[in-house]
């Protein structure tokens, strides 16, 4: 699947209301992806914008706080980084970032907003809020579902390496909306959601009768998408 690749940060002001010598010391931080070891100076330098001589006074309050370490000539993240995340770990519940999103969604469109998960070769409704409207479908969070068939099927498929115009298309558009695939007269519009490292964390989708699919739901679901892979720490620009 697609991953993360670092670029350099945009240089930013403080944000509002903020201090400016931590949003740096931030974006410091920040600056570090996905497999890498030890950045040198010129590197985090180059990838924040900062000048050295003000990312060696920054670094220097990061390290003794325990948020880089030295090793050689350049920096690693240090181990307050695995601190905080074990503490973050312990209080987080996917469902306190996929609940609110999928309230939005089908309270925008009145119709059911799910997210699934792959289990393996099936498809789990995780979490679910249903359309308010009498005719809807009447699935349940906890229901399973065939990967093949139905759009957020399609999107978990298309993200696990499944080949064929329709998984190369959901790749490219990070977004499927599909009619009559899985149960006649019944429409879903699906997008992927990432968590951090651009892994696949789930698929958003919205479900509706064929005859109340709109167009402008592909984006509000594609919108939800990029939302709740913010929330979740995973890369916007796959959706760029």
């Amino acid at each position: 699947m697609a991953r993360y690749q670092s670029r350099p940060l945009a240089r930013s002001s403080a944000a509002e209301g903020g201090v400016a010598a931590v949003d740096r010391a931030l974006l410091l931080l920040s600056s570090f992806s996905e497999g890498d070891g030890t950045l040198s100076l010129a590197e985090l330098a180059g990838r924040t914008g900062l000048v050295k001589s003000t990312a060696i006074r920054l670094l220097a309050s990061l390290q003794h706080f325990g948020f880089v370490q030295r090793r050689g000539d350049g920096y690693a993240l240090g181990p307050e980084i695995s601190r905080l995340q074990a503490v973050h770990a312990a209080s987080f519940t996917i469902g306190d970032v996929v609940m609110p999103v999928l309230r939005g969604l089908s309270a925008s469109t009145q119709e059911s907003a799910t997210f699934y998960v792959r289990q393996g070769d099936q498809r789990l409704c995780l979490y679910r809020v249903d359309s308010p409207q009498p005719l809807r479908d009447h699935g349940r969070a906890g229901d399973l579902f065939p990967l093949d068939r139905g759009s957020g099927g399609r999107v978990l498929l298309a993200f696990s390496g499944a080949e064929g115009e329709i998984y190369d298309r959901i790749r490219r558009d990070k977004l499927i909306v599909l009619a009559a695939d899985r149960i006649p007269d019944l429409a879903g519009a699906s997008a992927p959601v990432f968590e951090a490292g651009g892994h696949l964390a789930g698929a958003v989708t919205l479900i509706m009768p064929v005859a109340r699919c709109r167009p402008a739901y592909g984006e509000r679901v594609r919108e939800a998408a990029i939302e709740l892979t913010r929330q979740l720490g995973g890369p916007v620009s796959l959706f760029d």
